[in-house]
């Protein structure tokens, strides 16, 4: 009798144990959830007038706010299963905005504003060799605005100041991740060229080709646009590119090289025409932003999406491979990632066998590249993957709306 009361409160014991282990597990994994929720899910979203927010998620998230008021940011609590707060976040409620999917390729010729130093050298003098840019602390990637406290704006500028000192001091003033700063340089006389020089080689302009994203309606048939989804940066340096002025000239696409492992494709073009087709307003992380004189025709507008819409699947990019006209191709979203502001916001898949017959998969000048899912703009293509050129990166097309500065549509309607 004693060895069987022994035995059931020992399974009475086991039970109880078993029990504290499994809700000990349950709280861990909620907290593992909402931690998990809390970092990818981001700070701000925005939503249609009058329209709840809703997120697609694997467990079911909700705001305790649901519409947010128009045009006015406000803070809701996100919460699992509708009952962990676990998230503040601002929701701001817009009117959504209908934008003309691009696909066109264009030609882009940029000014600097300043002149960003590629290089720098060893200057050989009668008493040696030296770099006096470096010995001052001018770095590759610099930007210089001026020399004497005289605008530069081209590489002949920097000559004329550097033979103008006649060896004496310049006060060198420049931007350095968009900070302000001041170096002393003082120049040597070249043996070899037979004339002041600092040391440092600069590059005052840059041009290349980018694909539109989309266009907006403007006055007298213009149209304002963005394209390329990210930055400009320079080819040596990797810095992005400051613009001073720009201007668009239509492209024509003539051969592609075919991306594979290890070697990254790229769409070869002309400039079609020595006229420019639009100005440049702004060079950003999330694109190039100007306007064009005209909106080409035959365009249809679609709605925008906003990024919690955004979901893996099926979707379609819009590109032009051949001539001055976009095809459409189908492509697969591997991953989303809410949380990301900046260019590499989905995961994309070319798995349109036209497409990966012509290129191979992504390759460079489809940057920019519309990508549409349920008739609605969700973003552009941005980066390949070097390693496989079928997959790359892709912007939230909400991203590239924010920043469109000709009319701040986001935080003004």
């Amino acid at each position: 009798m004693e060895q069987r009361q022994k035995s059931t409160s020992d399974c009475k014991q086991n039970r109880f144990r078993k029990a504290i282990t499994a809700l000990i597990a349950a709280f861990a994994l909620l907290g593992s959830s909402m931690g998990y929720y809390a970092g990818t899910l981001p700070d701000h979203f925005y939503t249609e007038v009058n329209t709840p927010l809703e997120l697609e998620t694997v467990l079911p998230v909700t705001a305790s706010t649901s519409i947010a008021s128009s045009h006015t940011a406000q803070e809701t609590t996100l919460r699992l299963f509708g009952l962990f707060p676990f998230k503040t976040v601002a929701l701001t409620s817009v009117q959504r905005a209908e934008l003309y999917p691009g696909g066109e390729p264009f030609g882009i010729r940029m000014l600097m504003a300043g002149v960003m130093v590629v290089s720098t050298g060893e200057i050989s003098t009668d008493s040696g060799s030296c770099c006096p840019a470096e010995d001052a602390g001018i770095r590759v990637g610099d930007v210089i605005q001026s020399i004497n406290g005289k605008s530069v704006h081209s590489n002949q500028d920097i000559q004329k100041a550097i033979a103008a000192s006649e060896g004496s001091p310049v006060s060198v003033t420049l931007l350095r991740d968009h900070a302000r700063y001041t170096f002393t340089v003082h120049p040597v006389f070249s043996r070899l060229h037979c004339r002041w020089q600092t040391g440092m080689w600069v590059r005052d302009s840059t041009a290349g080709i980018g694909t539109v994203t989309y266009y907006m309606a403007a006055e007298n048939q213009s149209a304002y646009f963005a394209g390329l989804g990210h930055a400009v940066c320079d080819v040596d340096t990797g810095e992005q590119i400051p613009l001073a002025s720009g201007e668009v000239a239509a492209v024509r696409i003539t051969d592609v090289q075919a991306g594979q492992p290890g070697i990254p494709g790229e769409l070869h073009g002309q400039f079609a025409g020595t006229a420019d087709t639009g100005v440049l307003f702004s060079n950003t992380e999330c694109g190039l932003f100007g306007s064009m004189h005209k909106l080409p025709p035959n365009k249809q507008a679609v709605e925008l999406a906003f990024k919690q819409e955004v979901t893996t699947g099926e979707a379609m990019i819009y590109t032009t491979i051949e001539g001055e006209s976009p095809a459409a191709y189908t492509i697969e979203i591997e991953e989303v990632h809410s949380a990301d502001t900046g260019t590499r916001n989905m995961v994309i898949h070319i798995t349109d066998p036209a497409l990966l017959a012509l290129t191979g998969g992504i390759v460079q000048g489809m940057s920019g590249s519309p990508i549409l899912q349920n008739g609605r703009l969700i973003g552009a293509v941005t980066h390949v993957f070097v390693k496989d050129p079928t997959r790359g990166y892709a912007i939230f097309a909400e991203n590239m709306y924010a920043q469109t500065t000709a009319q701040r549509i986001m935080e003004t309607e």
